[in-house]
C-alpha cells in the first residue's frame, strides 16, 4: 500500500528541540569537565578526576547525538529505502560502548590506588564544593533533557538524559567520598571513584544491549502490539488478523499484518478497509508504516 503521512516521523520542530537540548548539554558538560579536572588535580581527588572523565564522555556522546540527529532526519533514498531512523539506534549503541569503556577505566585506576593506601593524600575542601556544584548542575540537566525527550519521543535523547542522571548520581558518590576523606577516611576517595566506575559501566551495558536488540529487528513491546491489534480489529469490515509482525526502526515501528475480510468484497472495498485500519494504527502510535495483506474469509 502507498505510504501515508505520519505525524510521528522526524519533523523540523523535533529536530530543533533535539539539537537545542543537546547543545545545552554540551556547554554544561564543557564547563563541568574543565572545573572538575582542574580542581580534582589541584585538590588531589581521584574521585573528582574520575567524575571529570565521566563529564568528558558526556561531551563525546553529545557529539554523537548531534551527528545522529542530523542523519536520522534524512528522507529515504535508494540505499536506505526505509529511511535513516536507525542512525539514532546506532548512536545509542555507541554511547553505551563509550560508557562501558569509561567505567572500566575508572575501575582499573581505583584498584591501583587502593593497592597502595599509604599513597592516598587528603583532598582539599574545594573538591567537596565542586562535587556539590556538579551534582546540582547534572541533576538539573537530567530533568531538562528528560522533559525534552518525552515531549519529542526520542529514545536517543532519553539515553542521553539518563547519562546525565548517572553523572548526577556519580557526583553524589564523589561528594560523599570527598567528605569522608576530609573527615579522616583516606580510602573513601578511591572507593568513591570505584563506585562511579561501576555505575557508569552498568549504564553503558544497559544502553548497548537495548540498542543491539533494536538493530537486530527486535519486536515492539507487548503493550504496543496489543494496541496495534486492537486498532486493526476495531476497524469496520475487519473479521480478524493473523501474522502480526513488528520491528523497531529507531524510535518508530514497522508493522506487517494479514487482515481477514469478507471474501465477497470487491478489491476496492477491501482496499478501503485496509487503508482505514492503517490510518487508525498510525494516527496515535509511533508507527512508521503498516504493510497489509487482504485474506478473504
Amino acid at each position: 500500500m502507498s505510504p501515508l503521512p505520519n505525524s510521528h516521523i522526524e519533523t523540523p520542530d523535533r529536530q530543533a528541540a533535539a539539537r537545542r537540548s543537546t547543545w545545552v548539554s554540551v556547554w554544561v558538560n564543557l564547563v563541568l569537565t574543565a572545573a572538575q579536572l582542574v580542581v580534582g588535580l589541584f585538590a588531589h581527588s581521584q574521585a573528582l578526576v574520575a567524575d571529570a572523565i565521566h563529564s568528558l564522555s558526556d561531551l563525546v556522546s553529545d557529539g554523537i547525538v548531534l551527528i545522529a540527529n542530523k542523519h536520522s532526519a534524512k528522507a529515504p533514498d535508494a540505499d536506505h529505502p526505509y529511511g535513516h531512523l536507525r542512525f539514532e539506534t546506532a548512536a545509542t549503541l555507541a554511547i553505551g560502548v563509550i560508557l562501558i569503556a569509561v567505567g572500566l577505566g575508572m575501575l582499573w585506576g581505583s584498584f591501583e590506588r587502593l593497592q597502595n593506601p599509604s599513597l592516598i593524600p587528603t583532598v582539599h575542601s574545594v573538591a567537596l564544593y565542586t562535587a556539590l556544584f556538579a551534582l546540582l548542575a547534572k541533576e538539573g540537566l537530567f530533568r531538562y533533557l528528560l522533559q525534552v525527550a518525552h515531549r519529542v519521543r526520542s529514545t536517543l535523547l532519553v539515553a542521553n538524559a539518563w547519562h546525565a542522571r548517572s553523572d548526577a548520581a556519580s557526583s553524589l558518590v564523589v561528594a560523599l567520598g570527598v567528605g569522608a576523606n576530609l573527615a579522616g577516611l583516606p580510602l573513601a576517595d578511591p572507593l568513591a571513584a570505584l563506585v562511579v566506575g561501576l555505575m557508569i559501566a552498568r549504564m553503558g551495558w544497559k544502553f548497548s544491549w537495548q540498542a543491539f536488540n533494536d538493530l537486530v529487528d527486535r519486536a515492539a513491546d507487548d503493550d504496543t502490539e496489543r494496541a496495534i491489534r486492537e486498532r486493526i480489529l476495531g476497524t469496520p469490515g475487519v473479521r480478524g488478523i493473523h501474522d502480526l509482525r513488528t520491528r523497531k526502526m529507531g524510535d518508530m515501528i514497522w508493522v506487517e499484518v494479514d487482515i481477514e475480510m469478507d471474501g465477497r468484497l470487491t478489491i476496492e472495498a477491501g482496499h478501503a478497509i485496509a487503508v482505514e485500519a492503517r490510518q487508525r494504527v498510525m494516527s496515535d502510535l509511533p508507527v512508521l508504516d503498516v504493510m497489509t495483506h487482504f485474506d478473504p474469509v
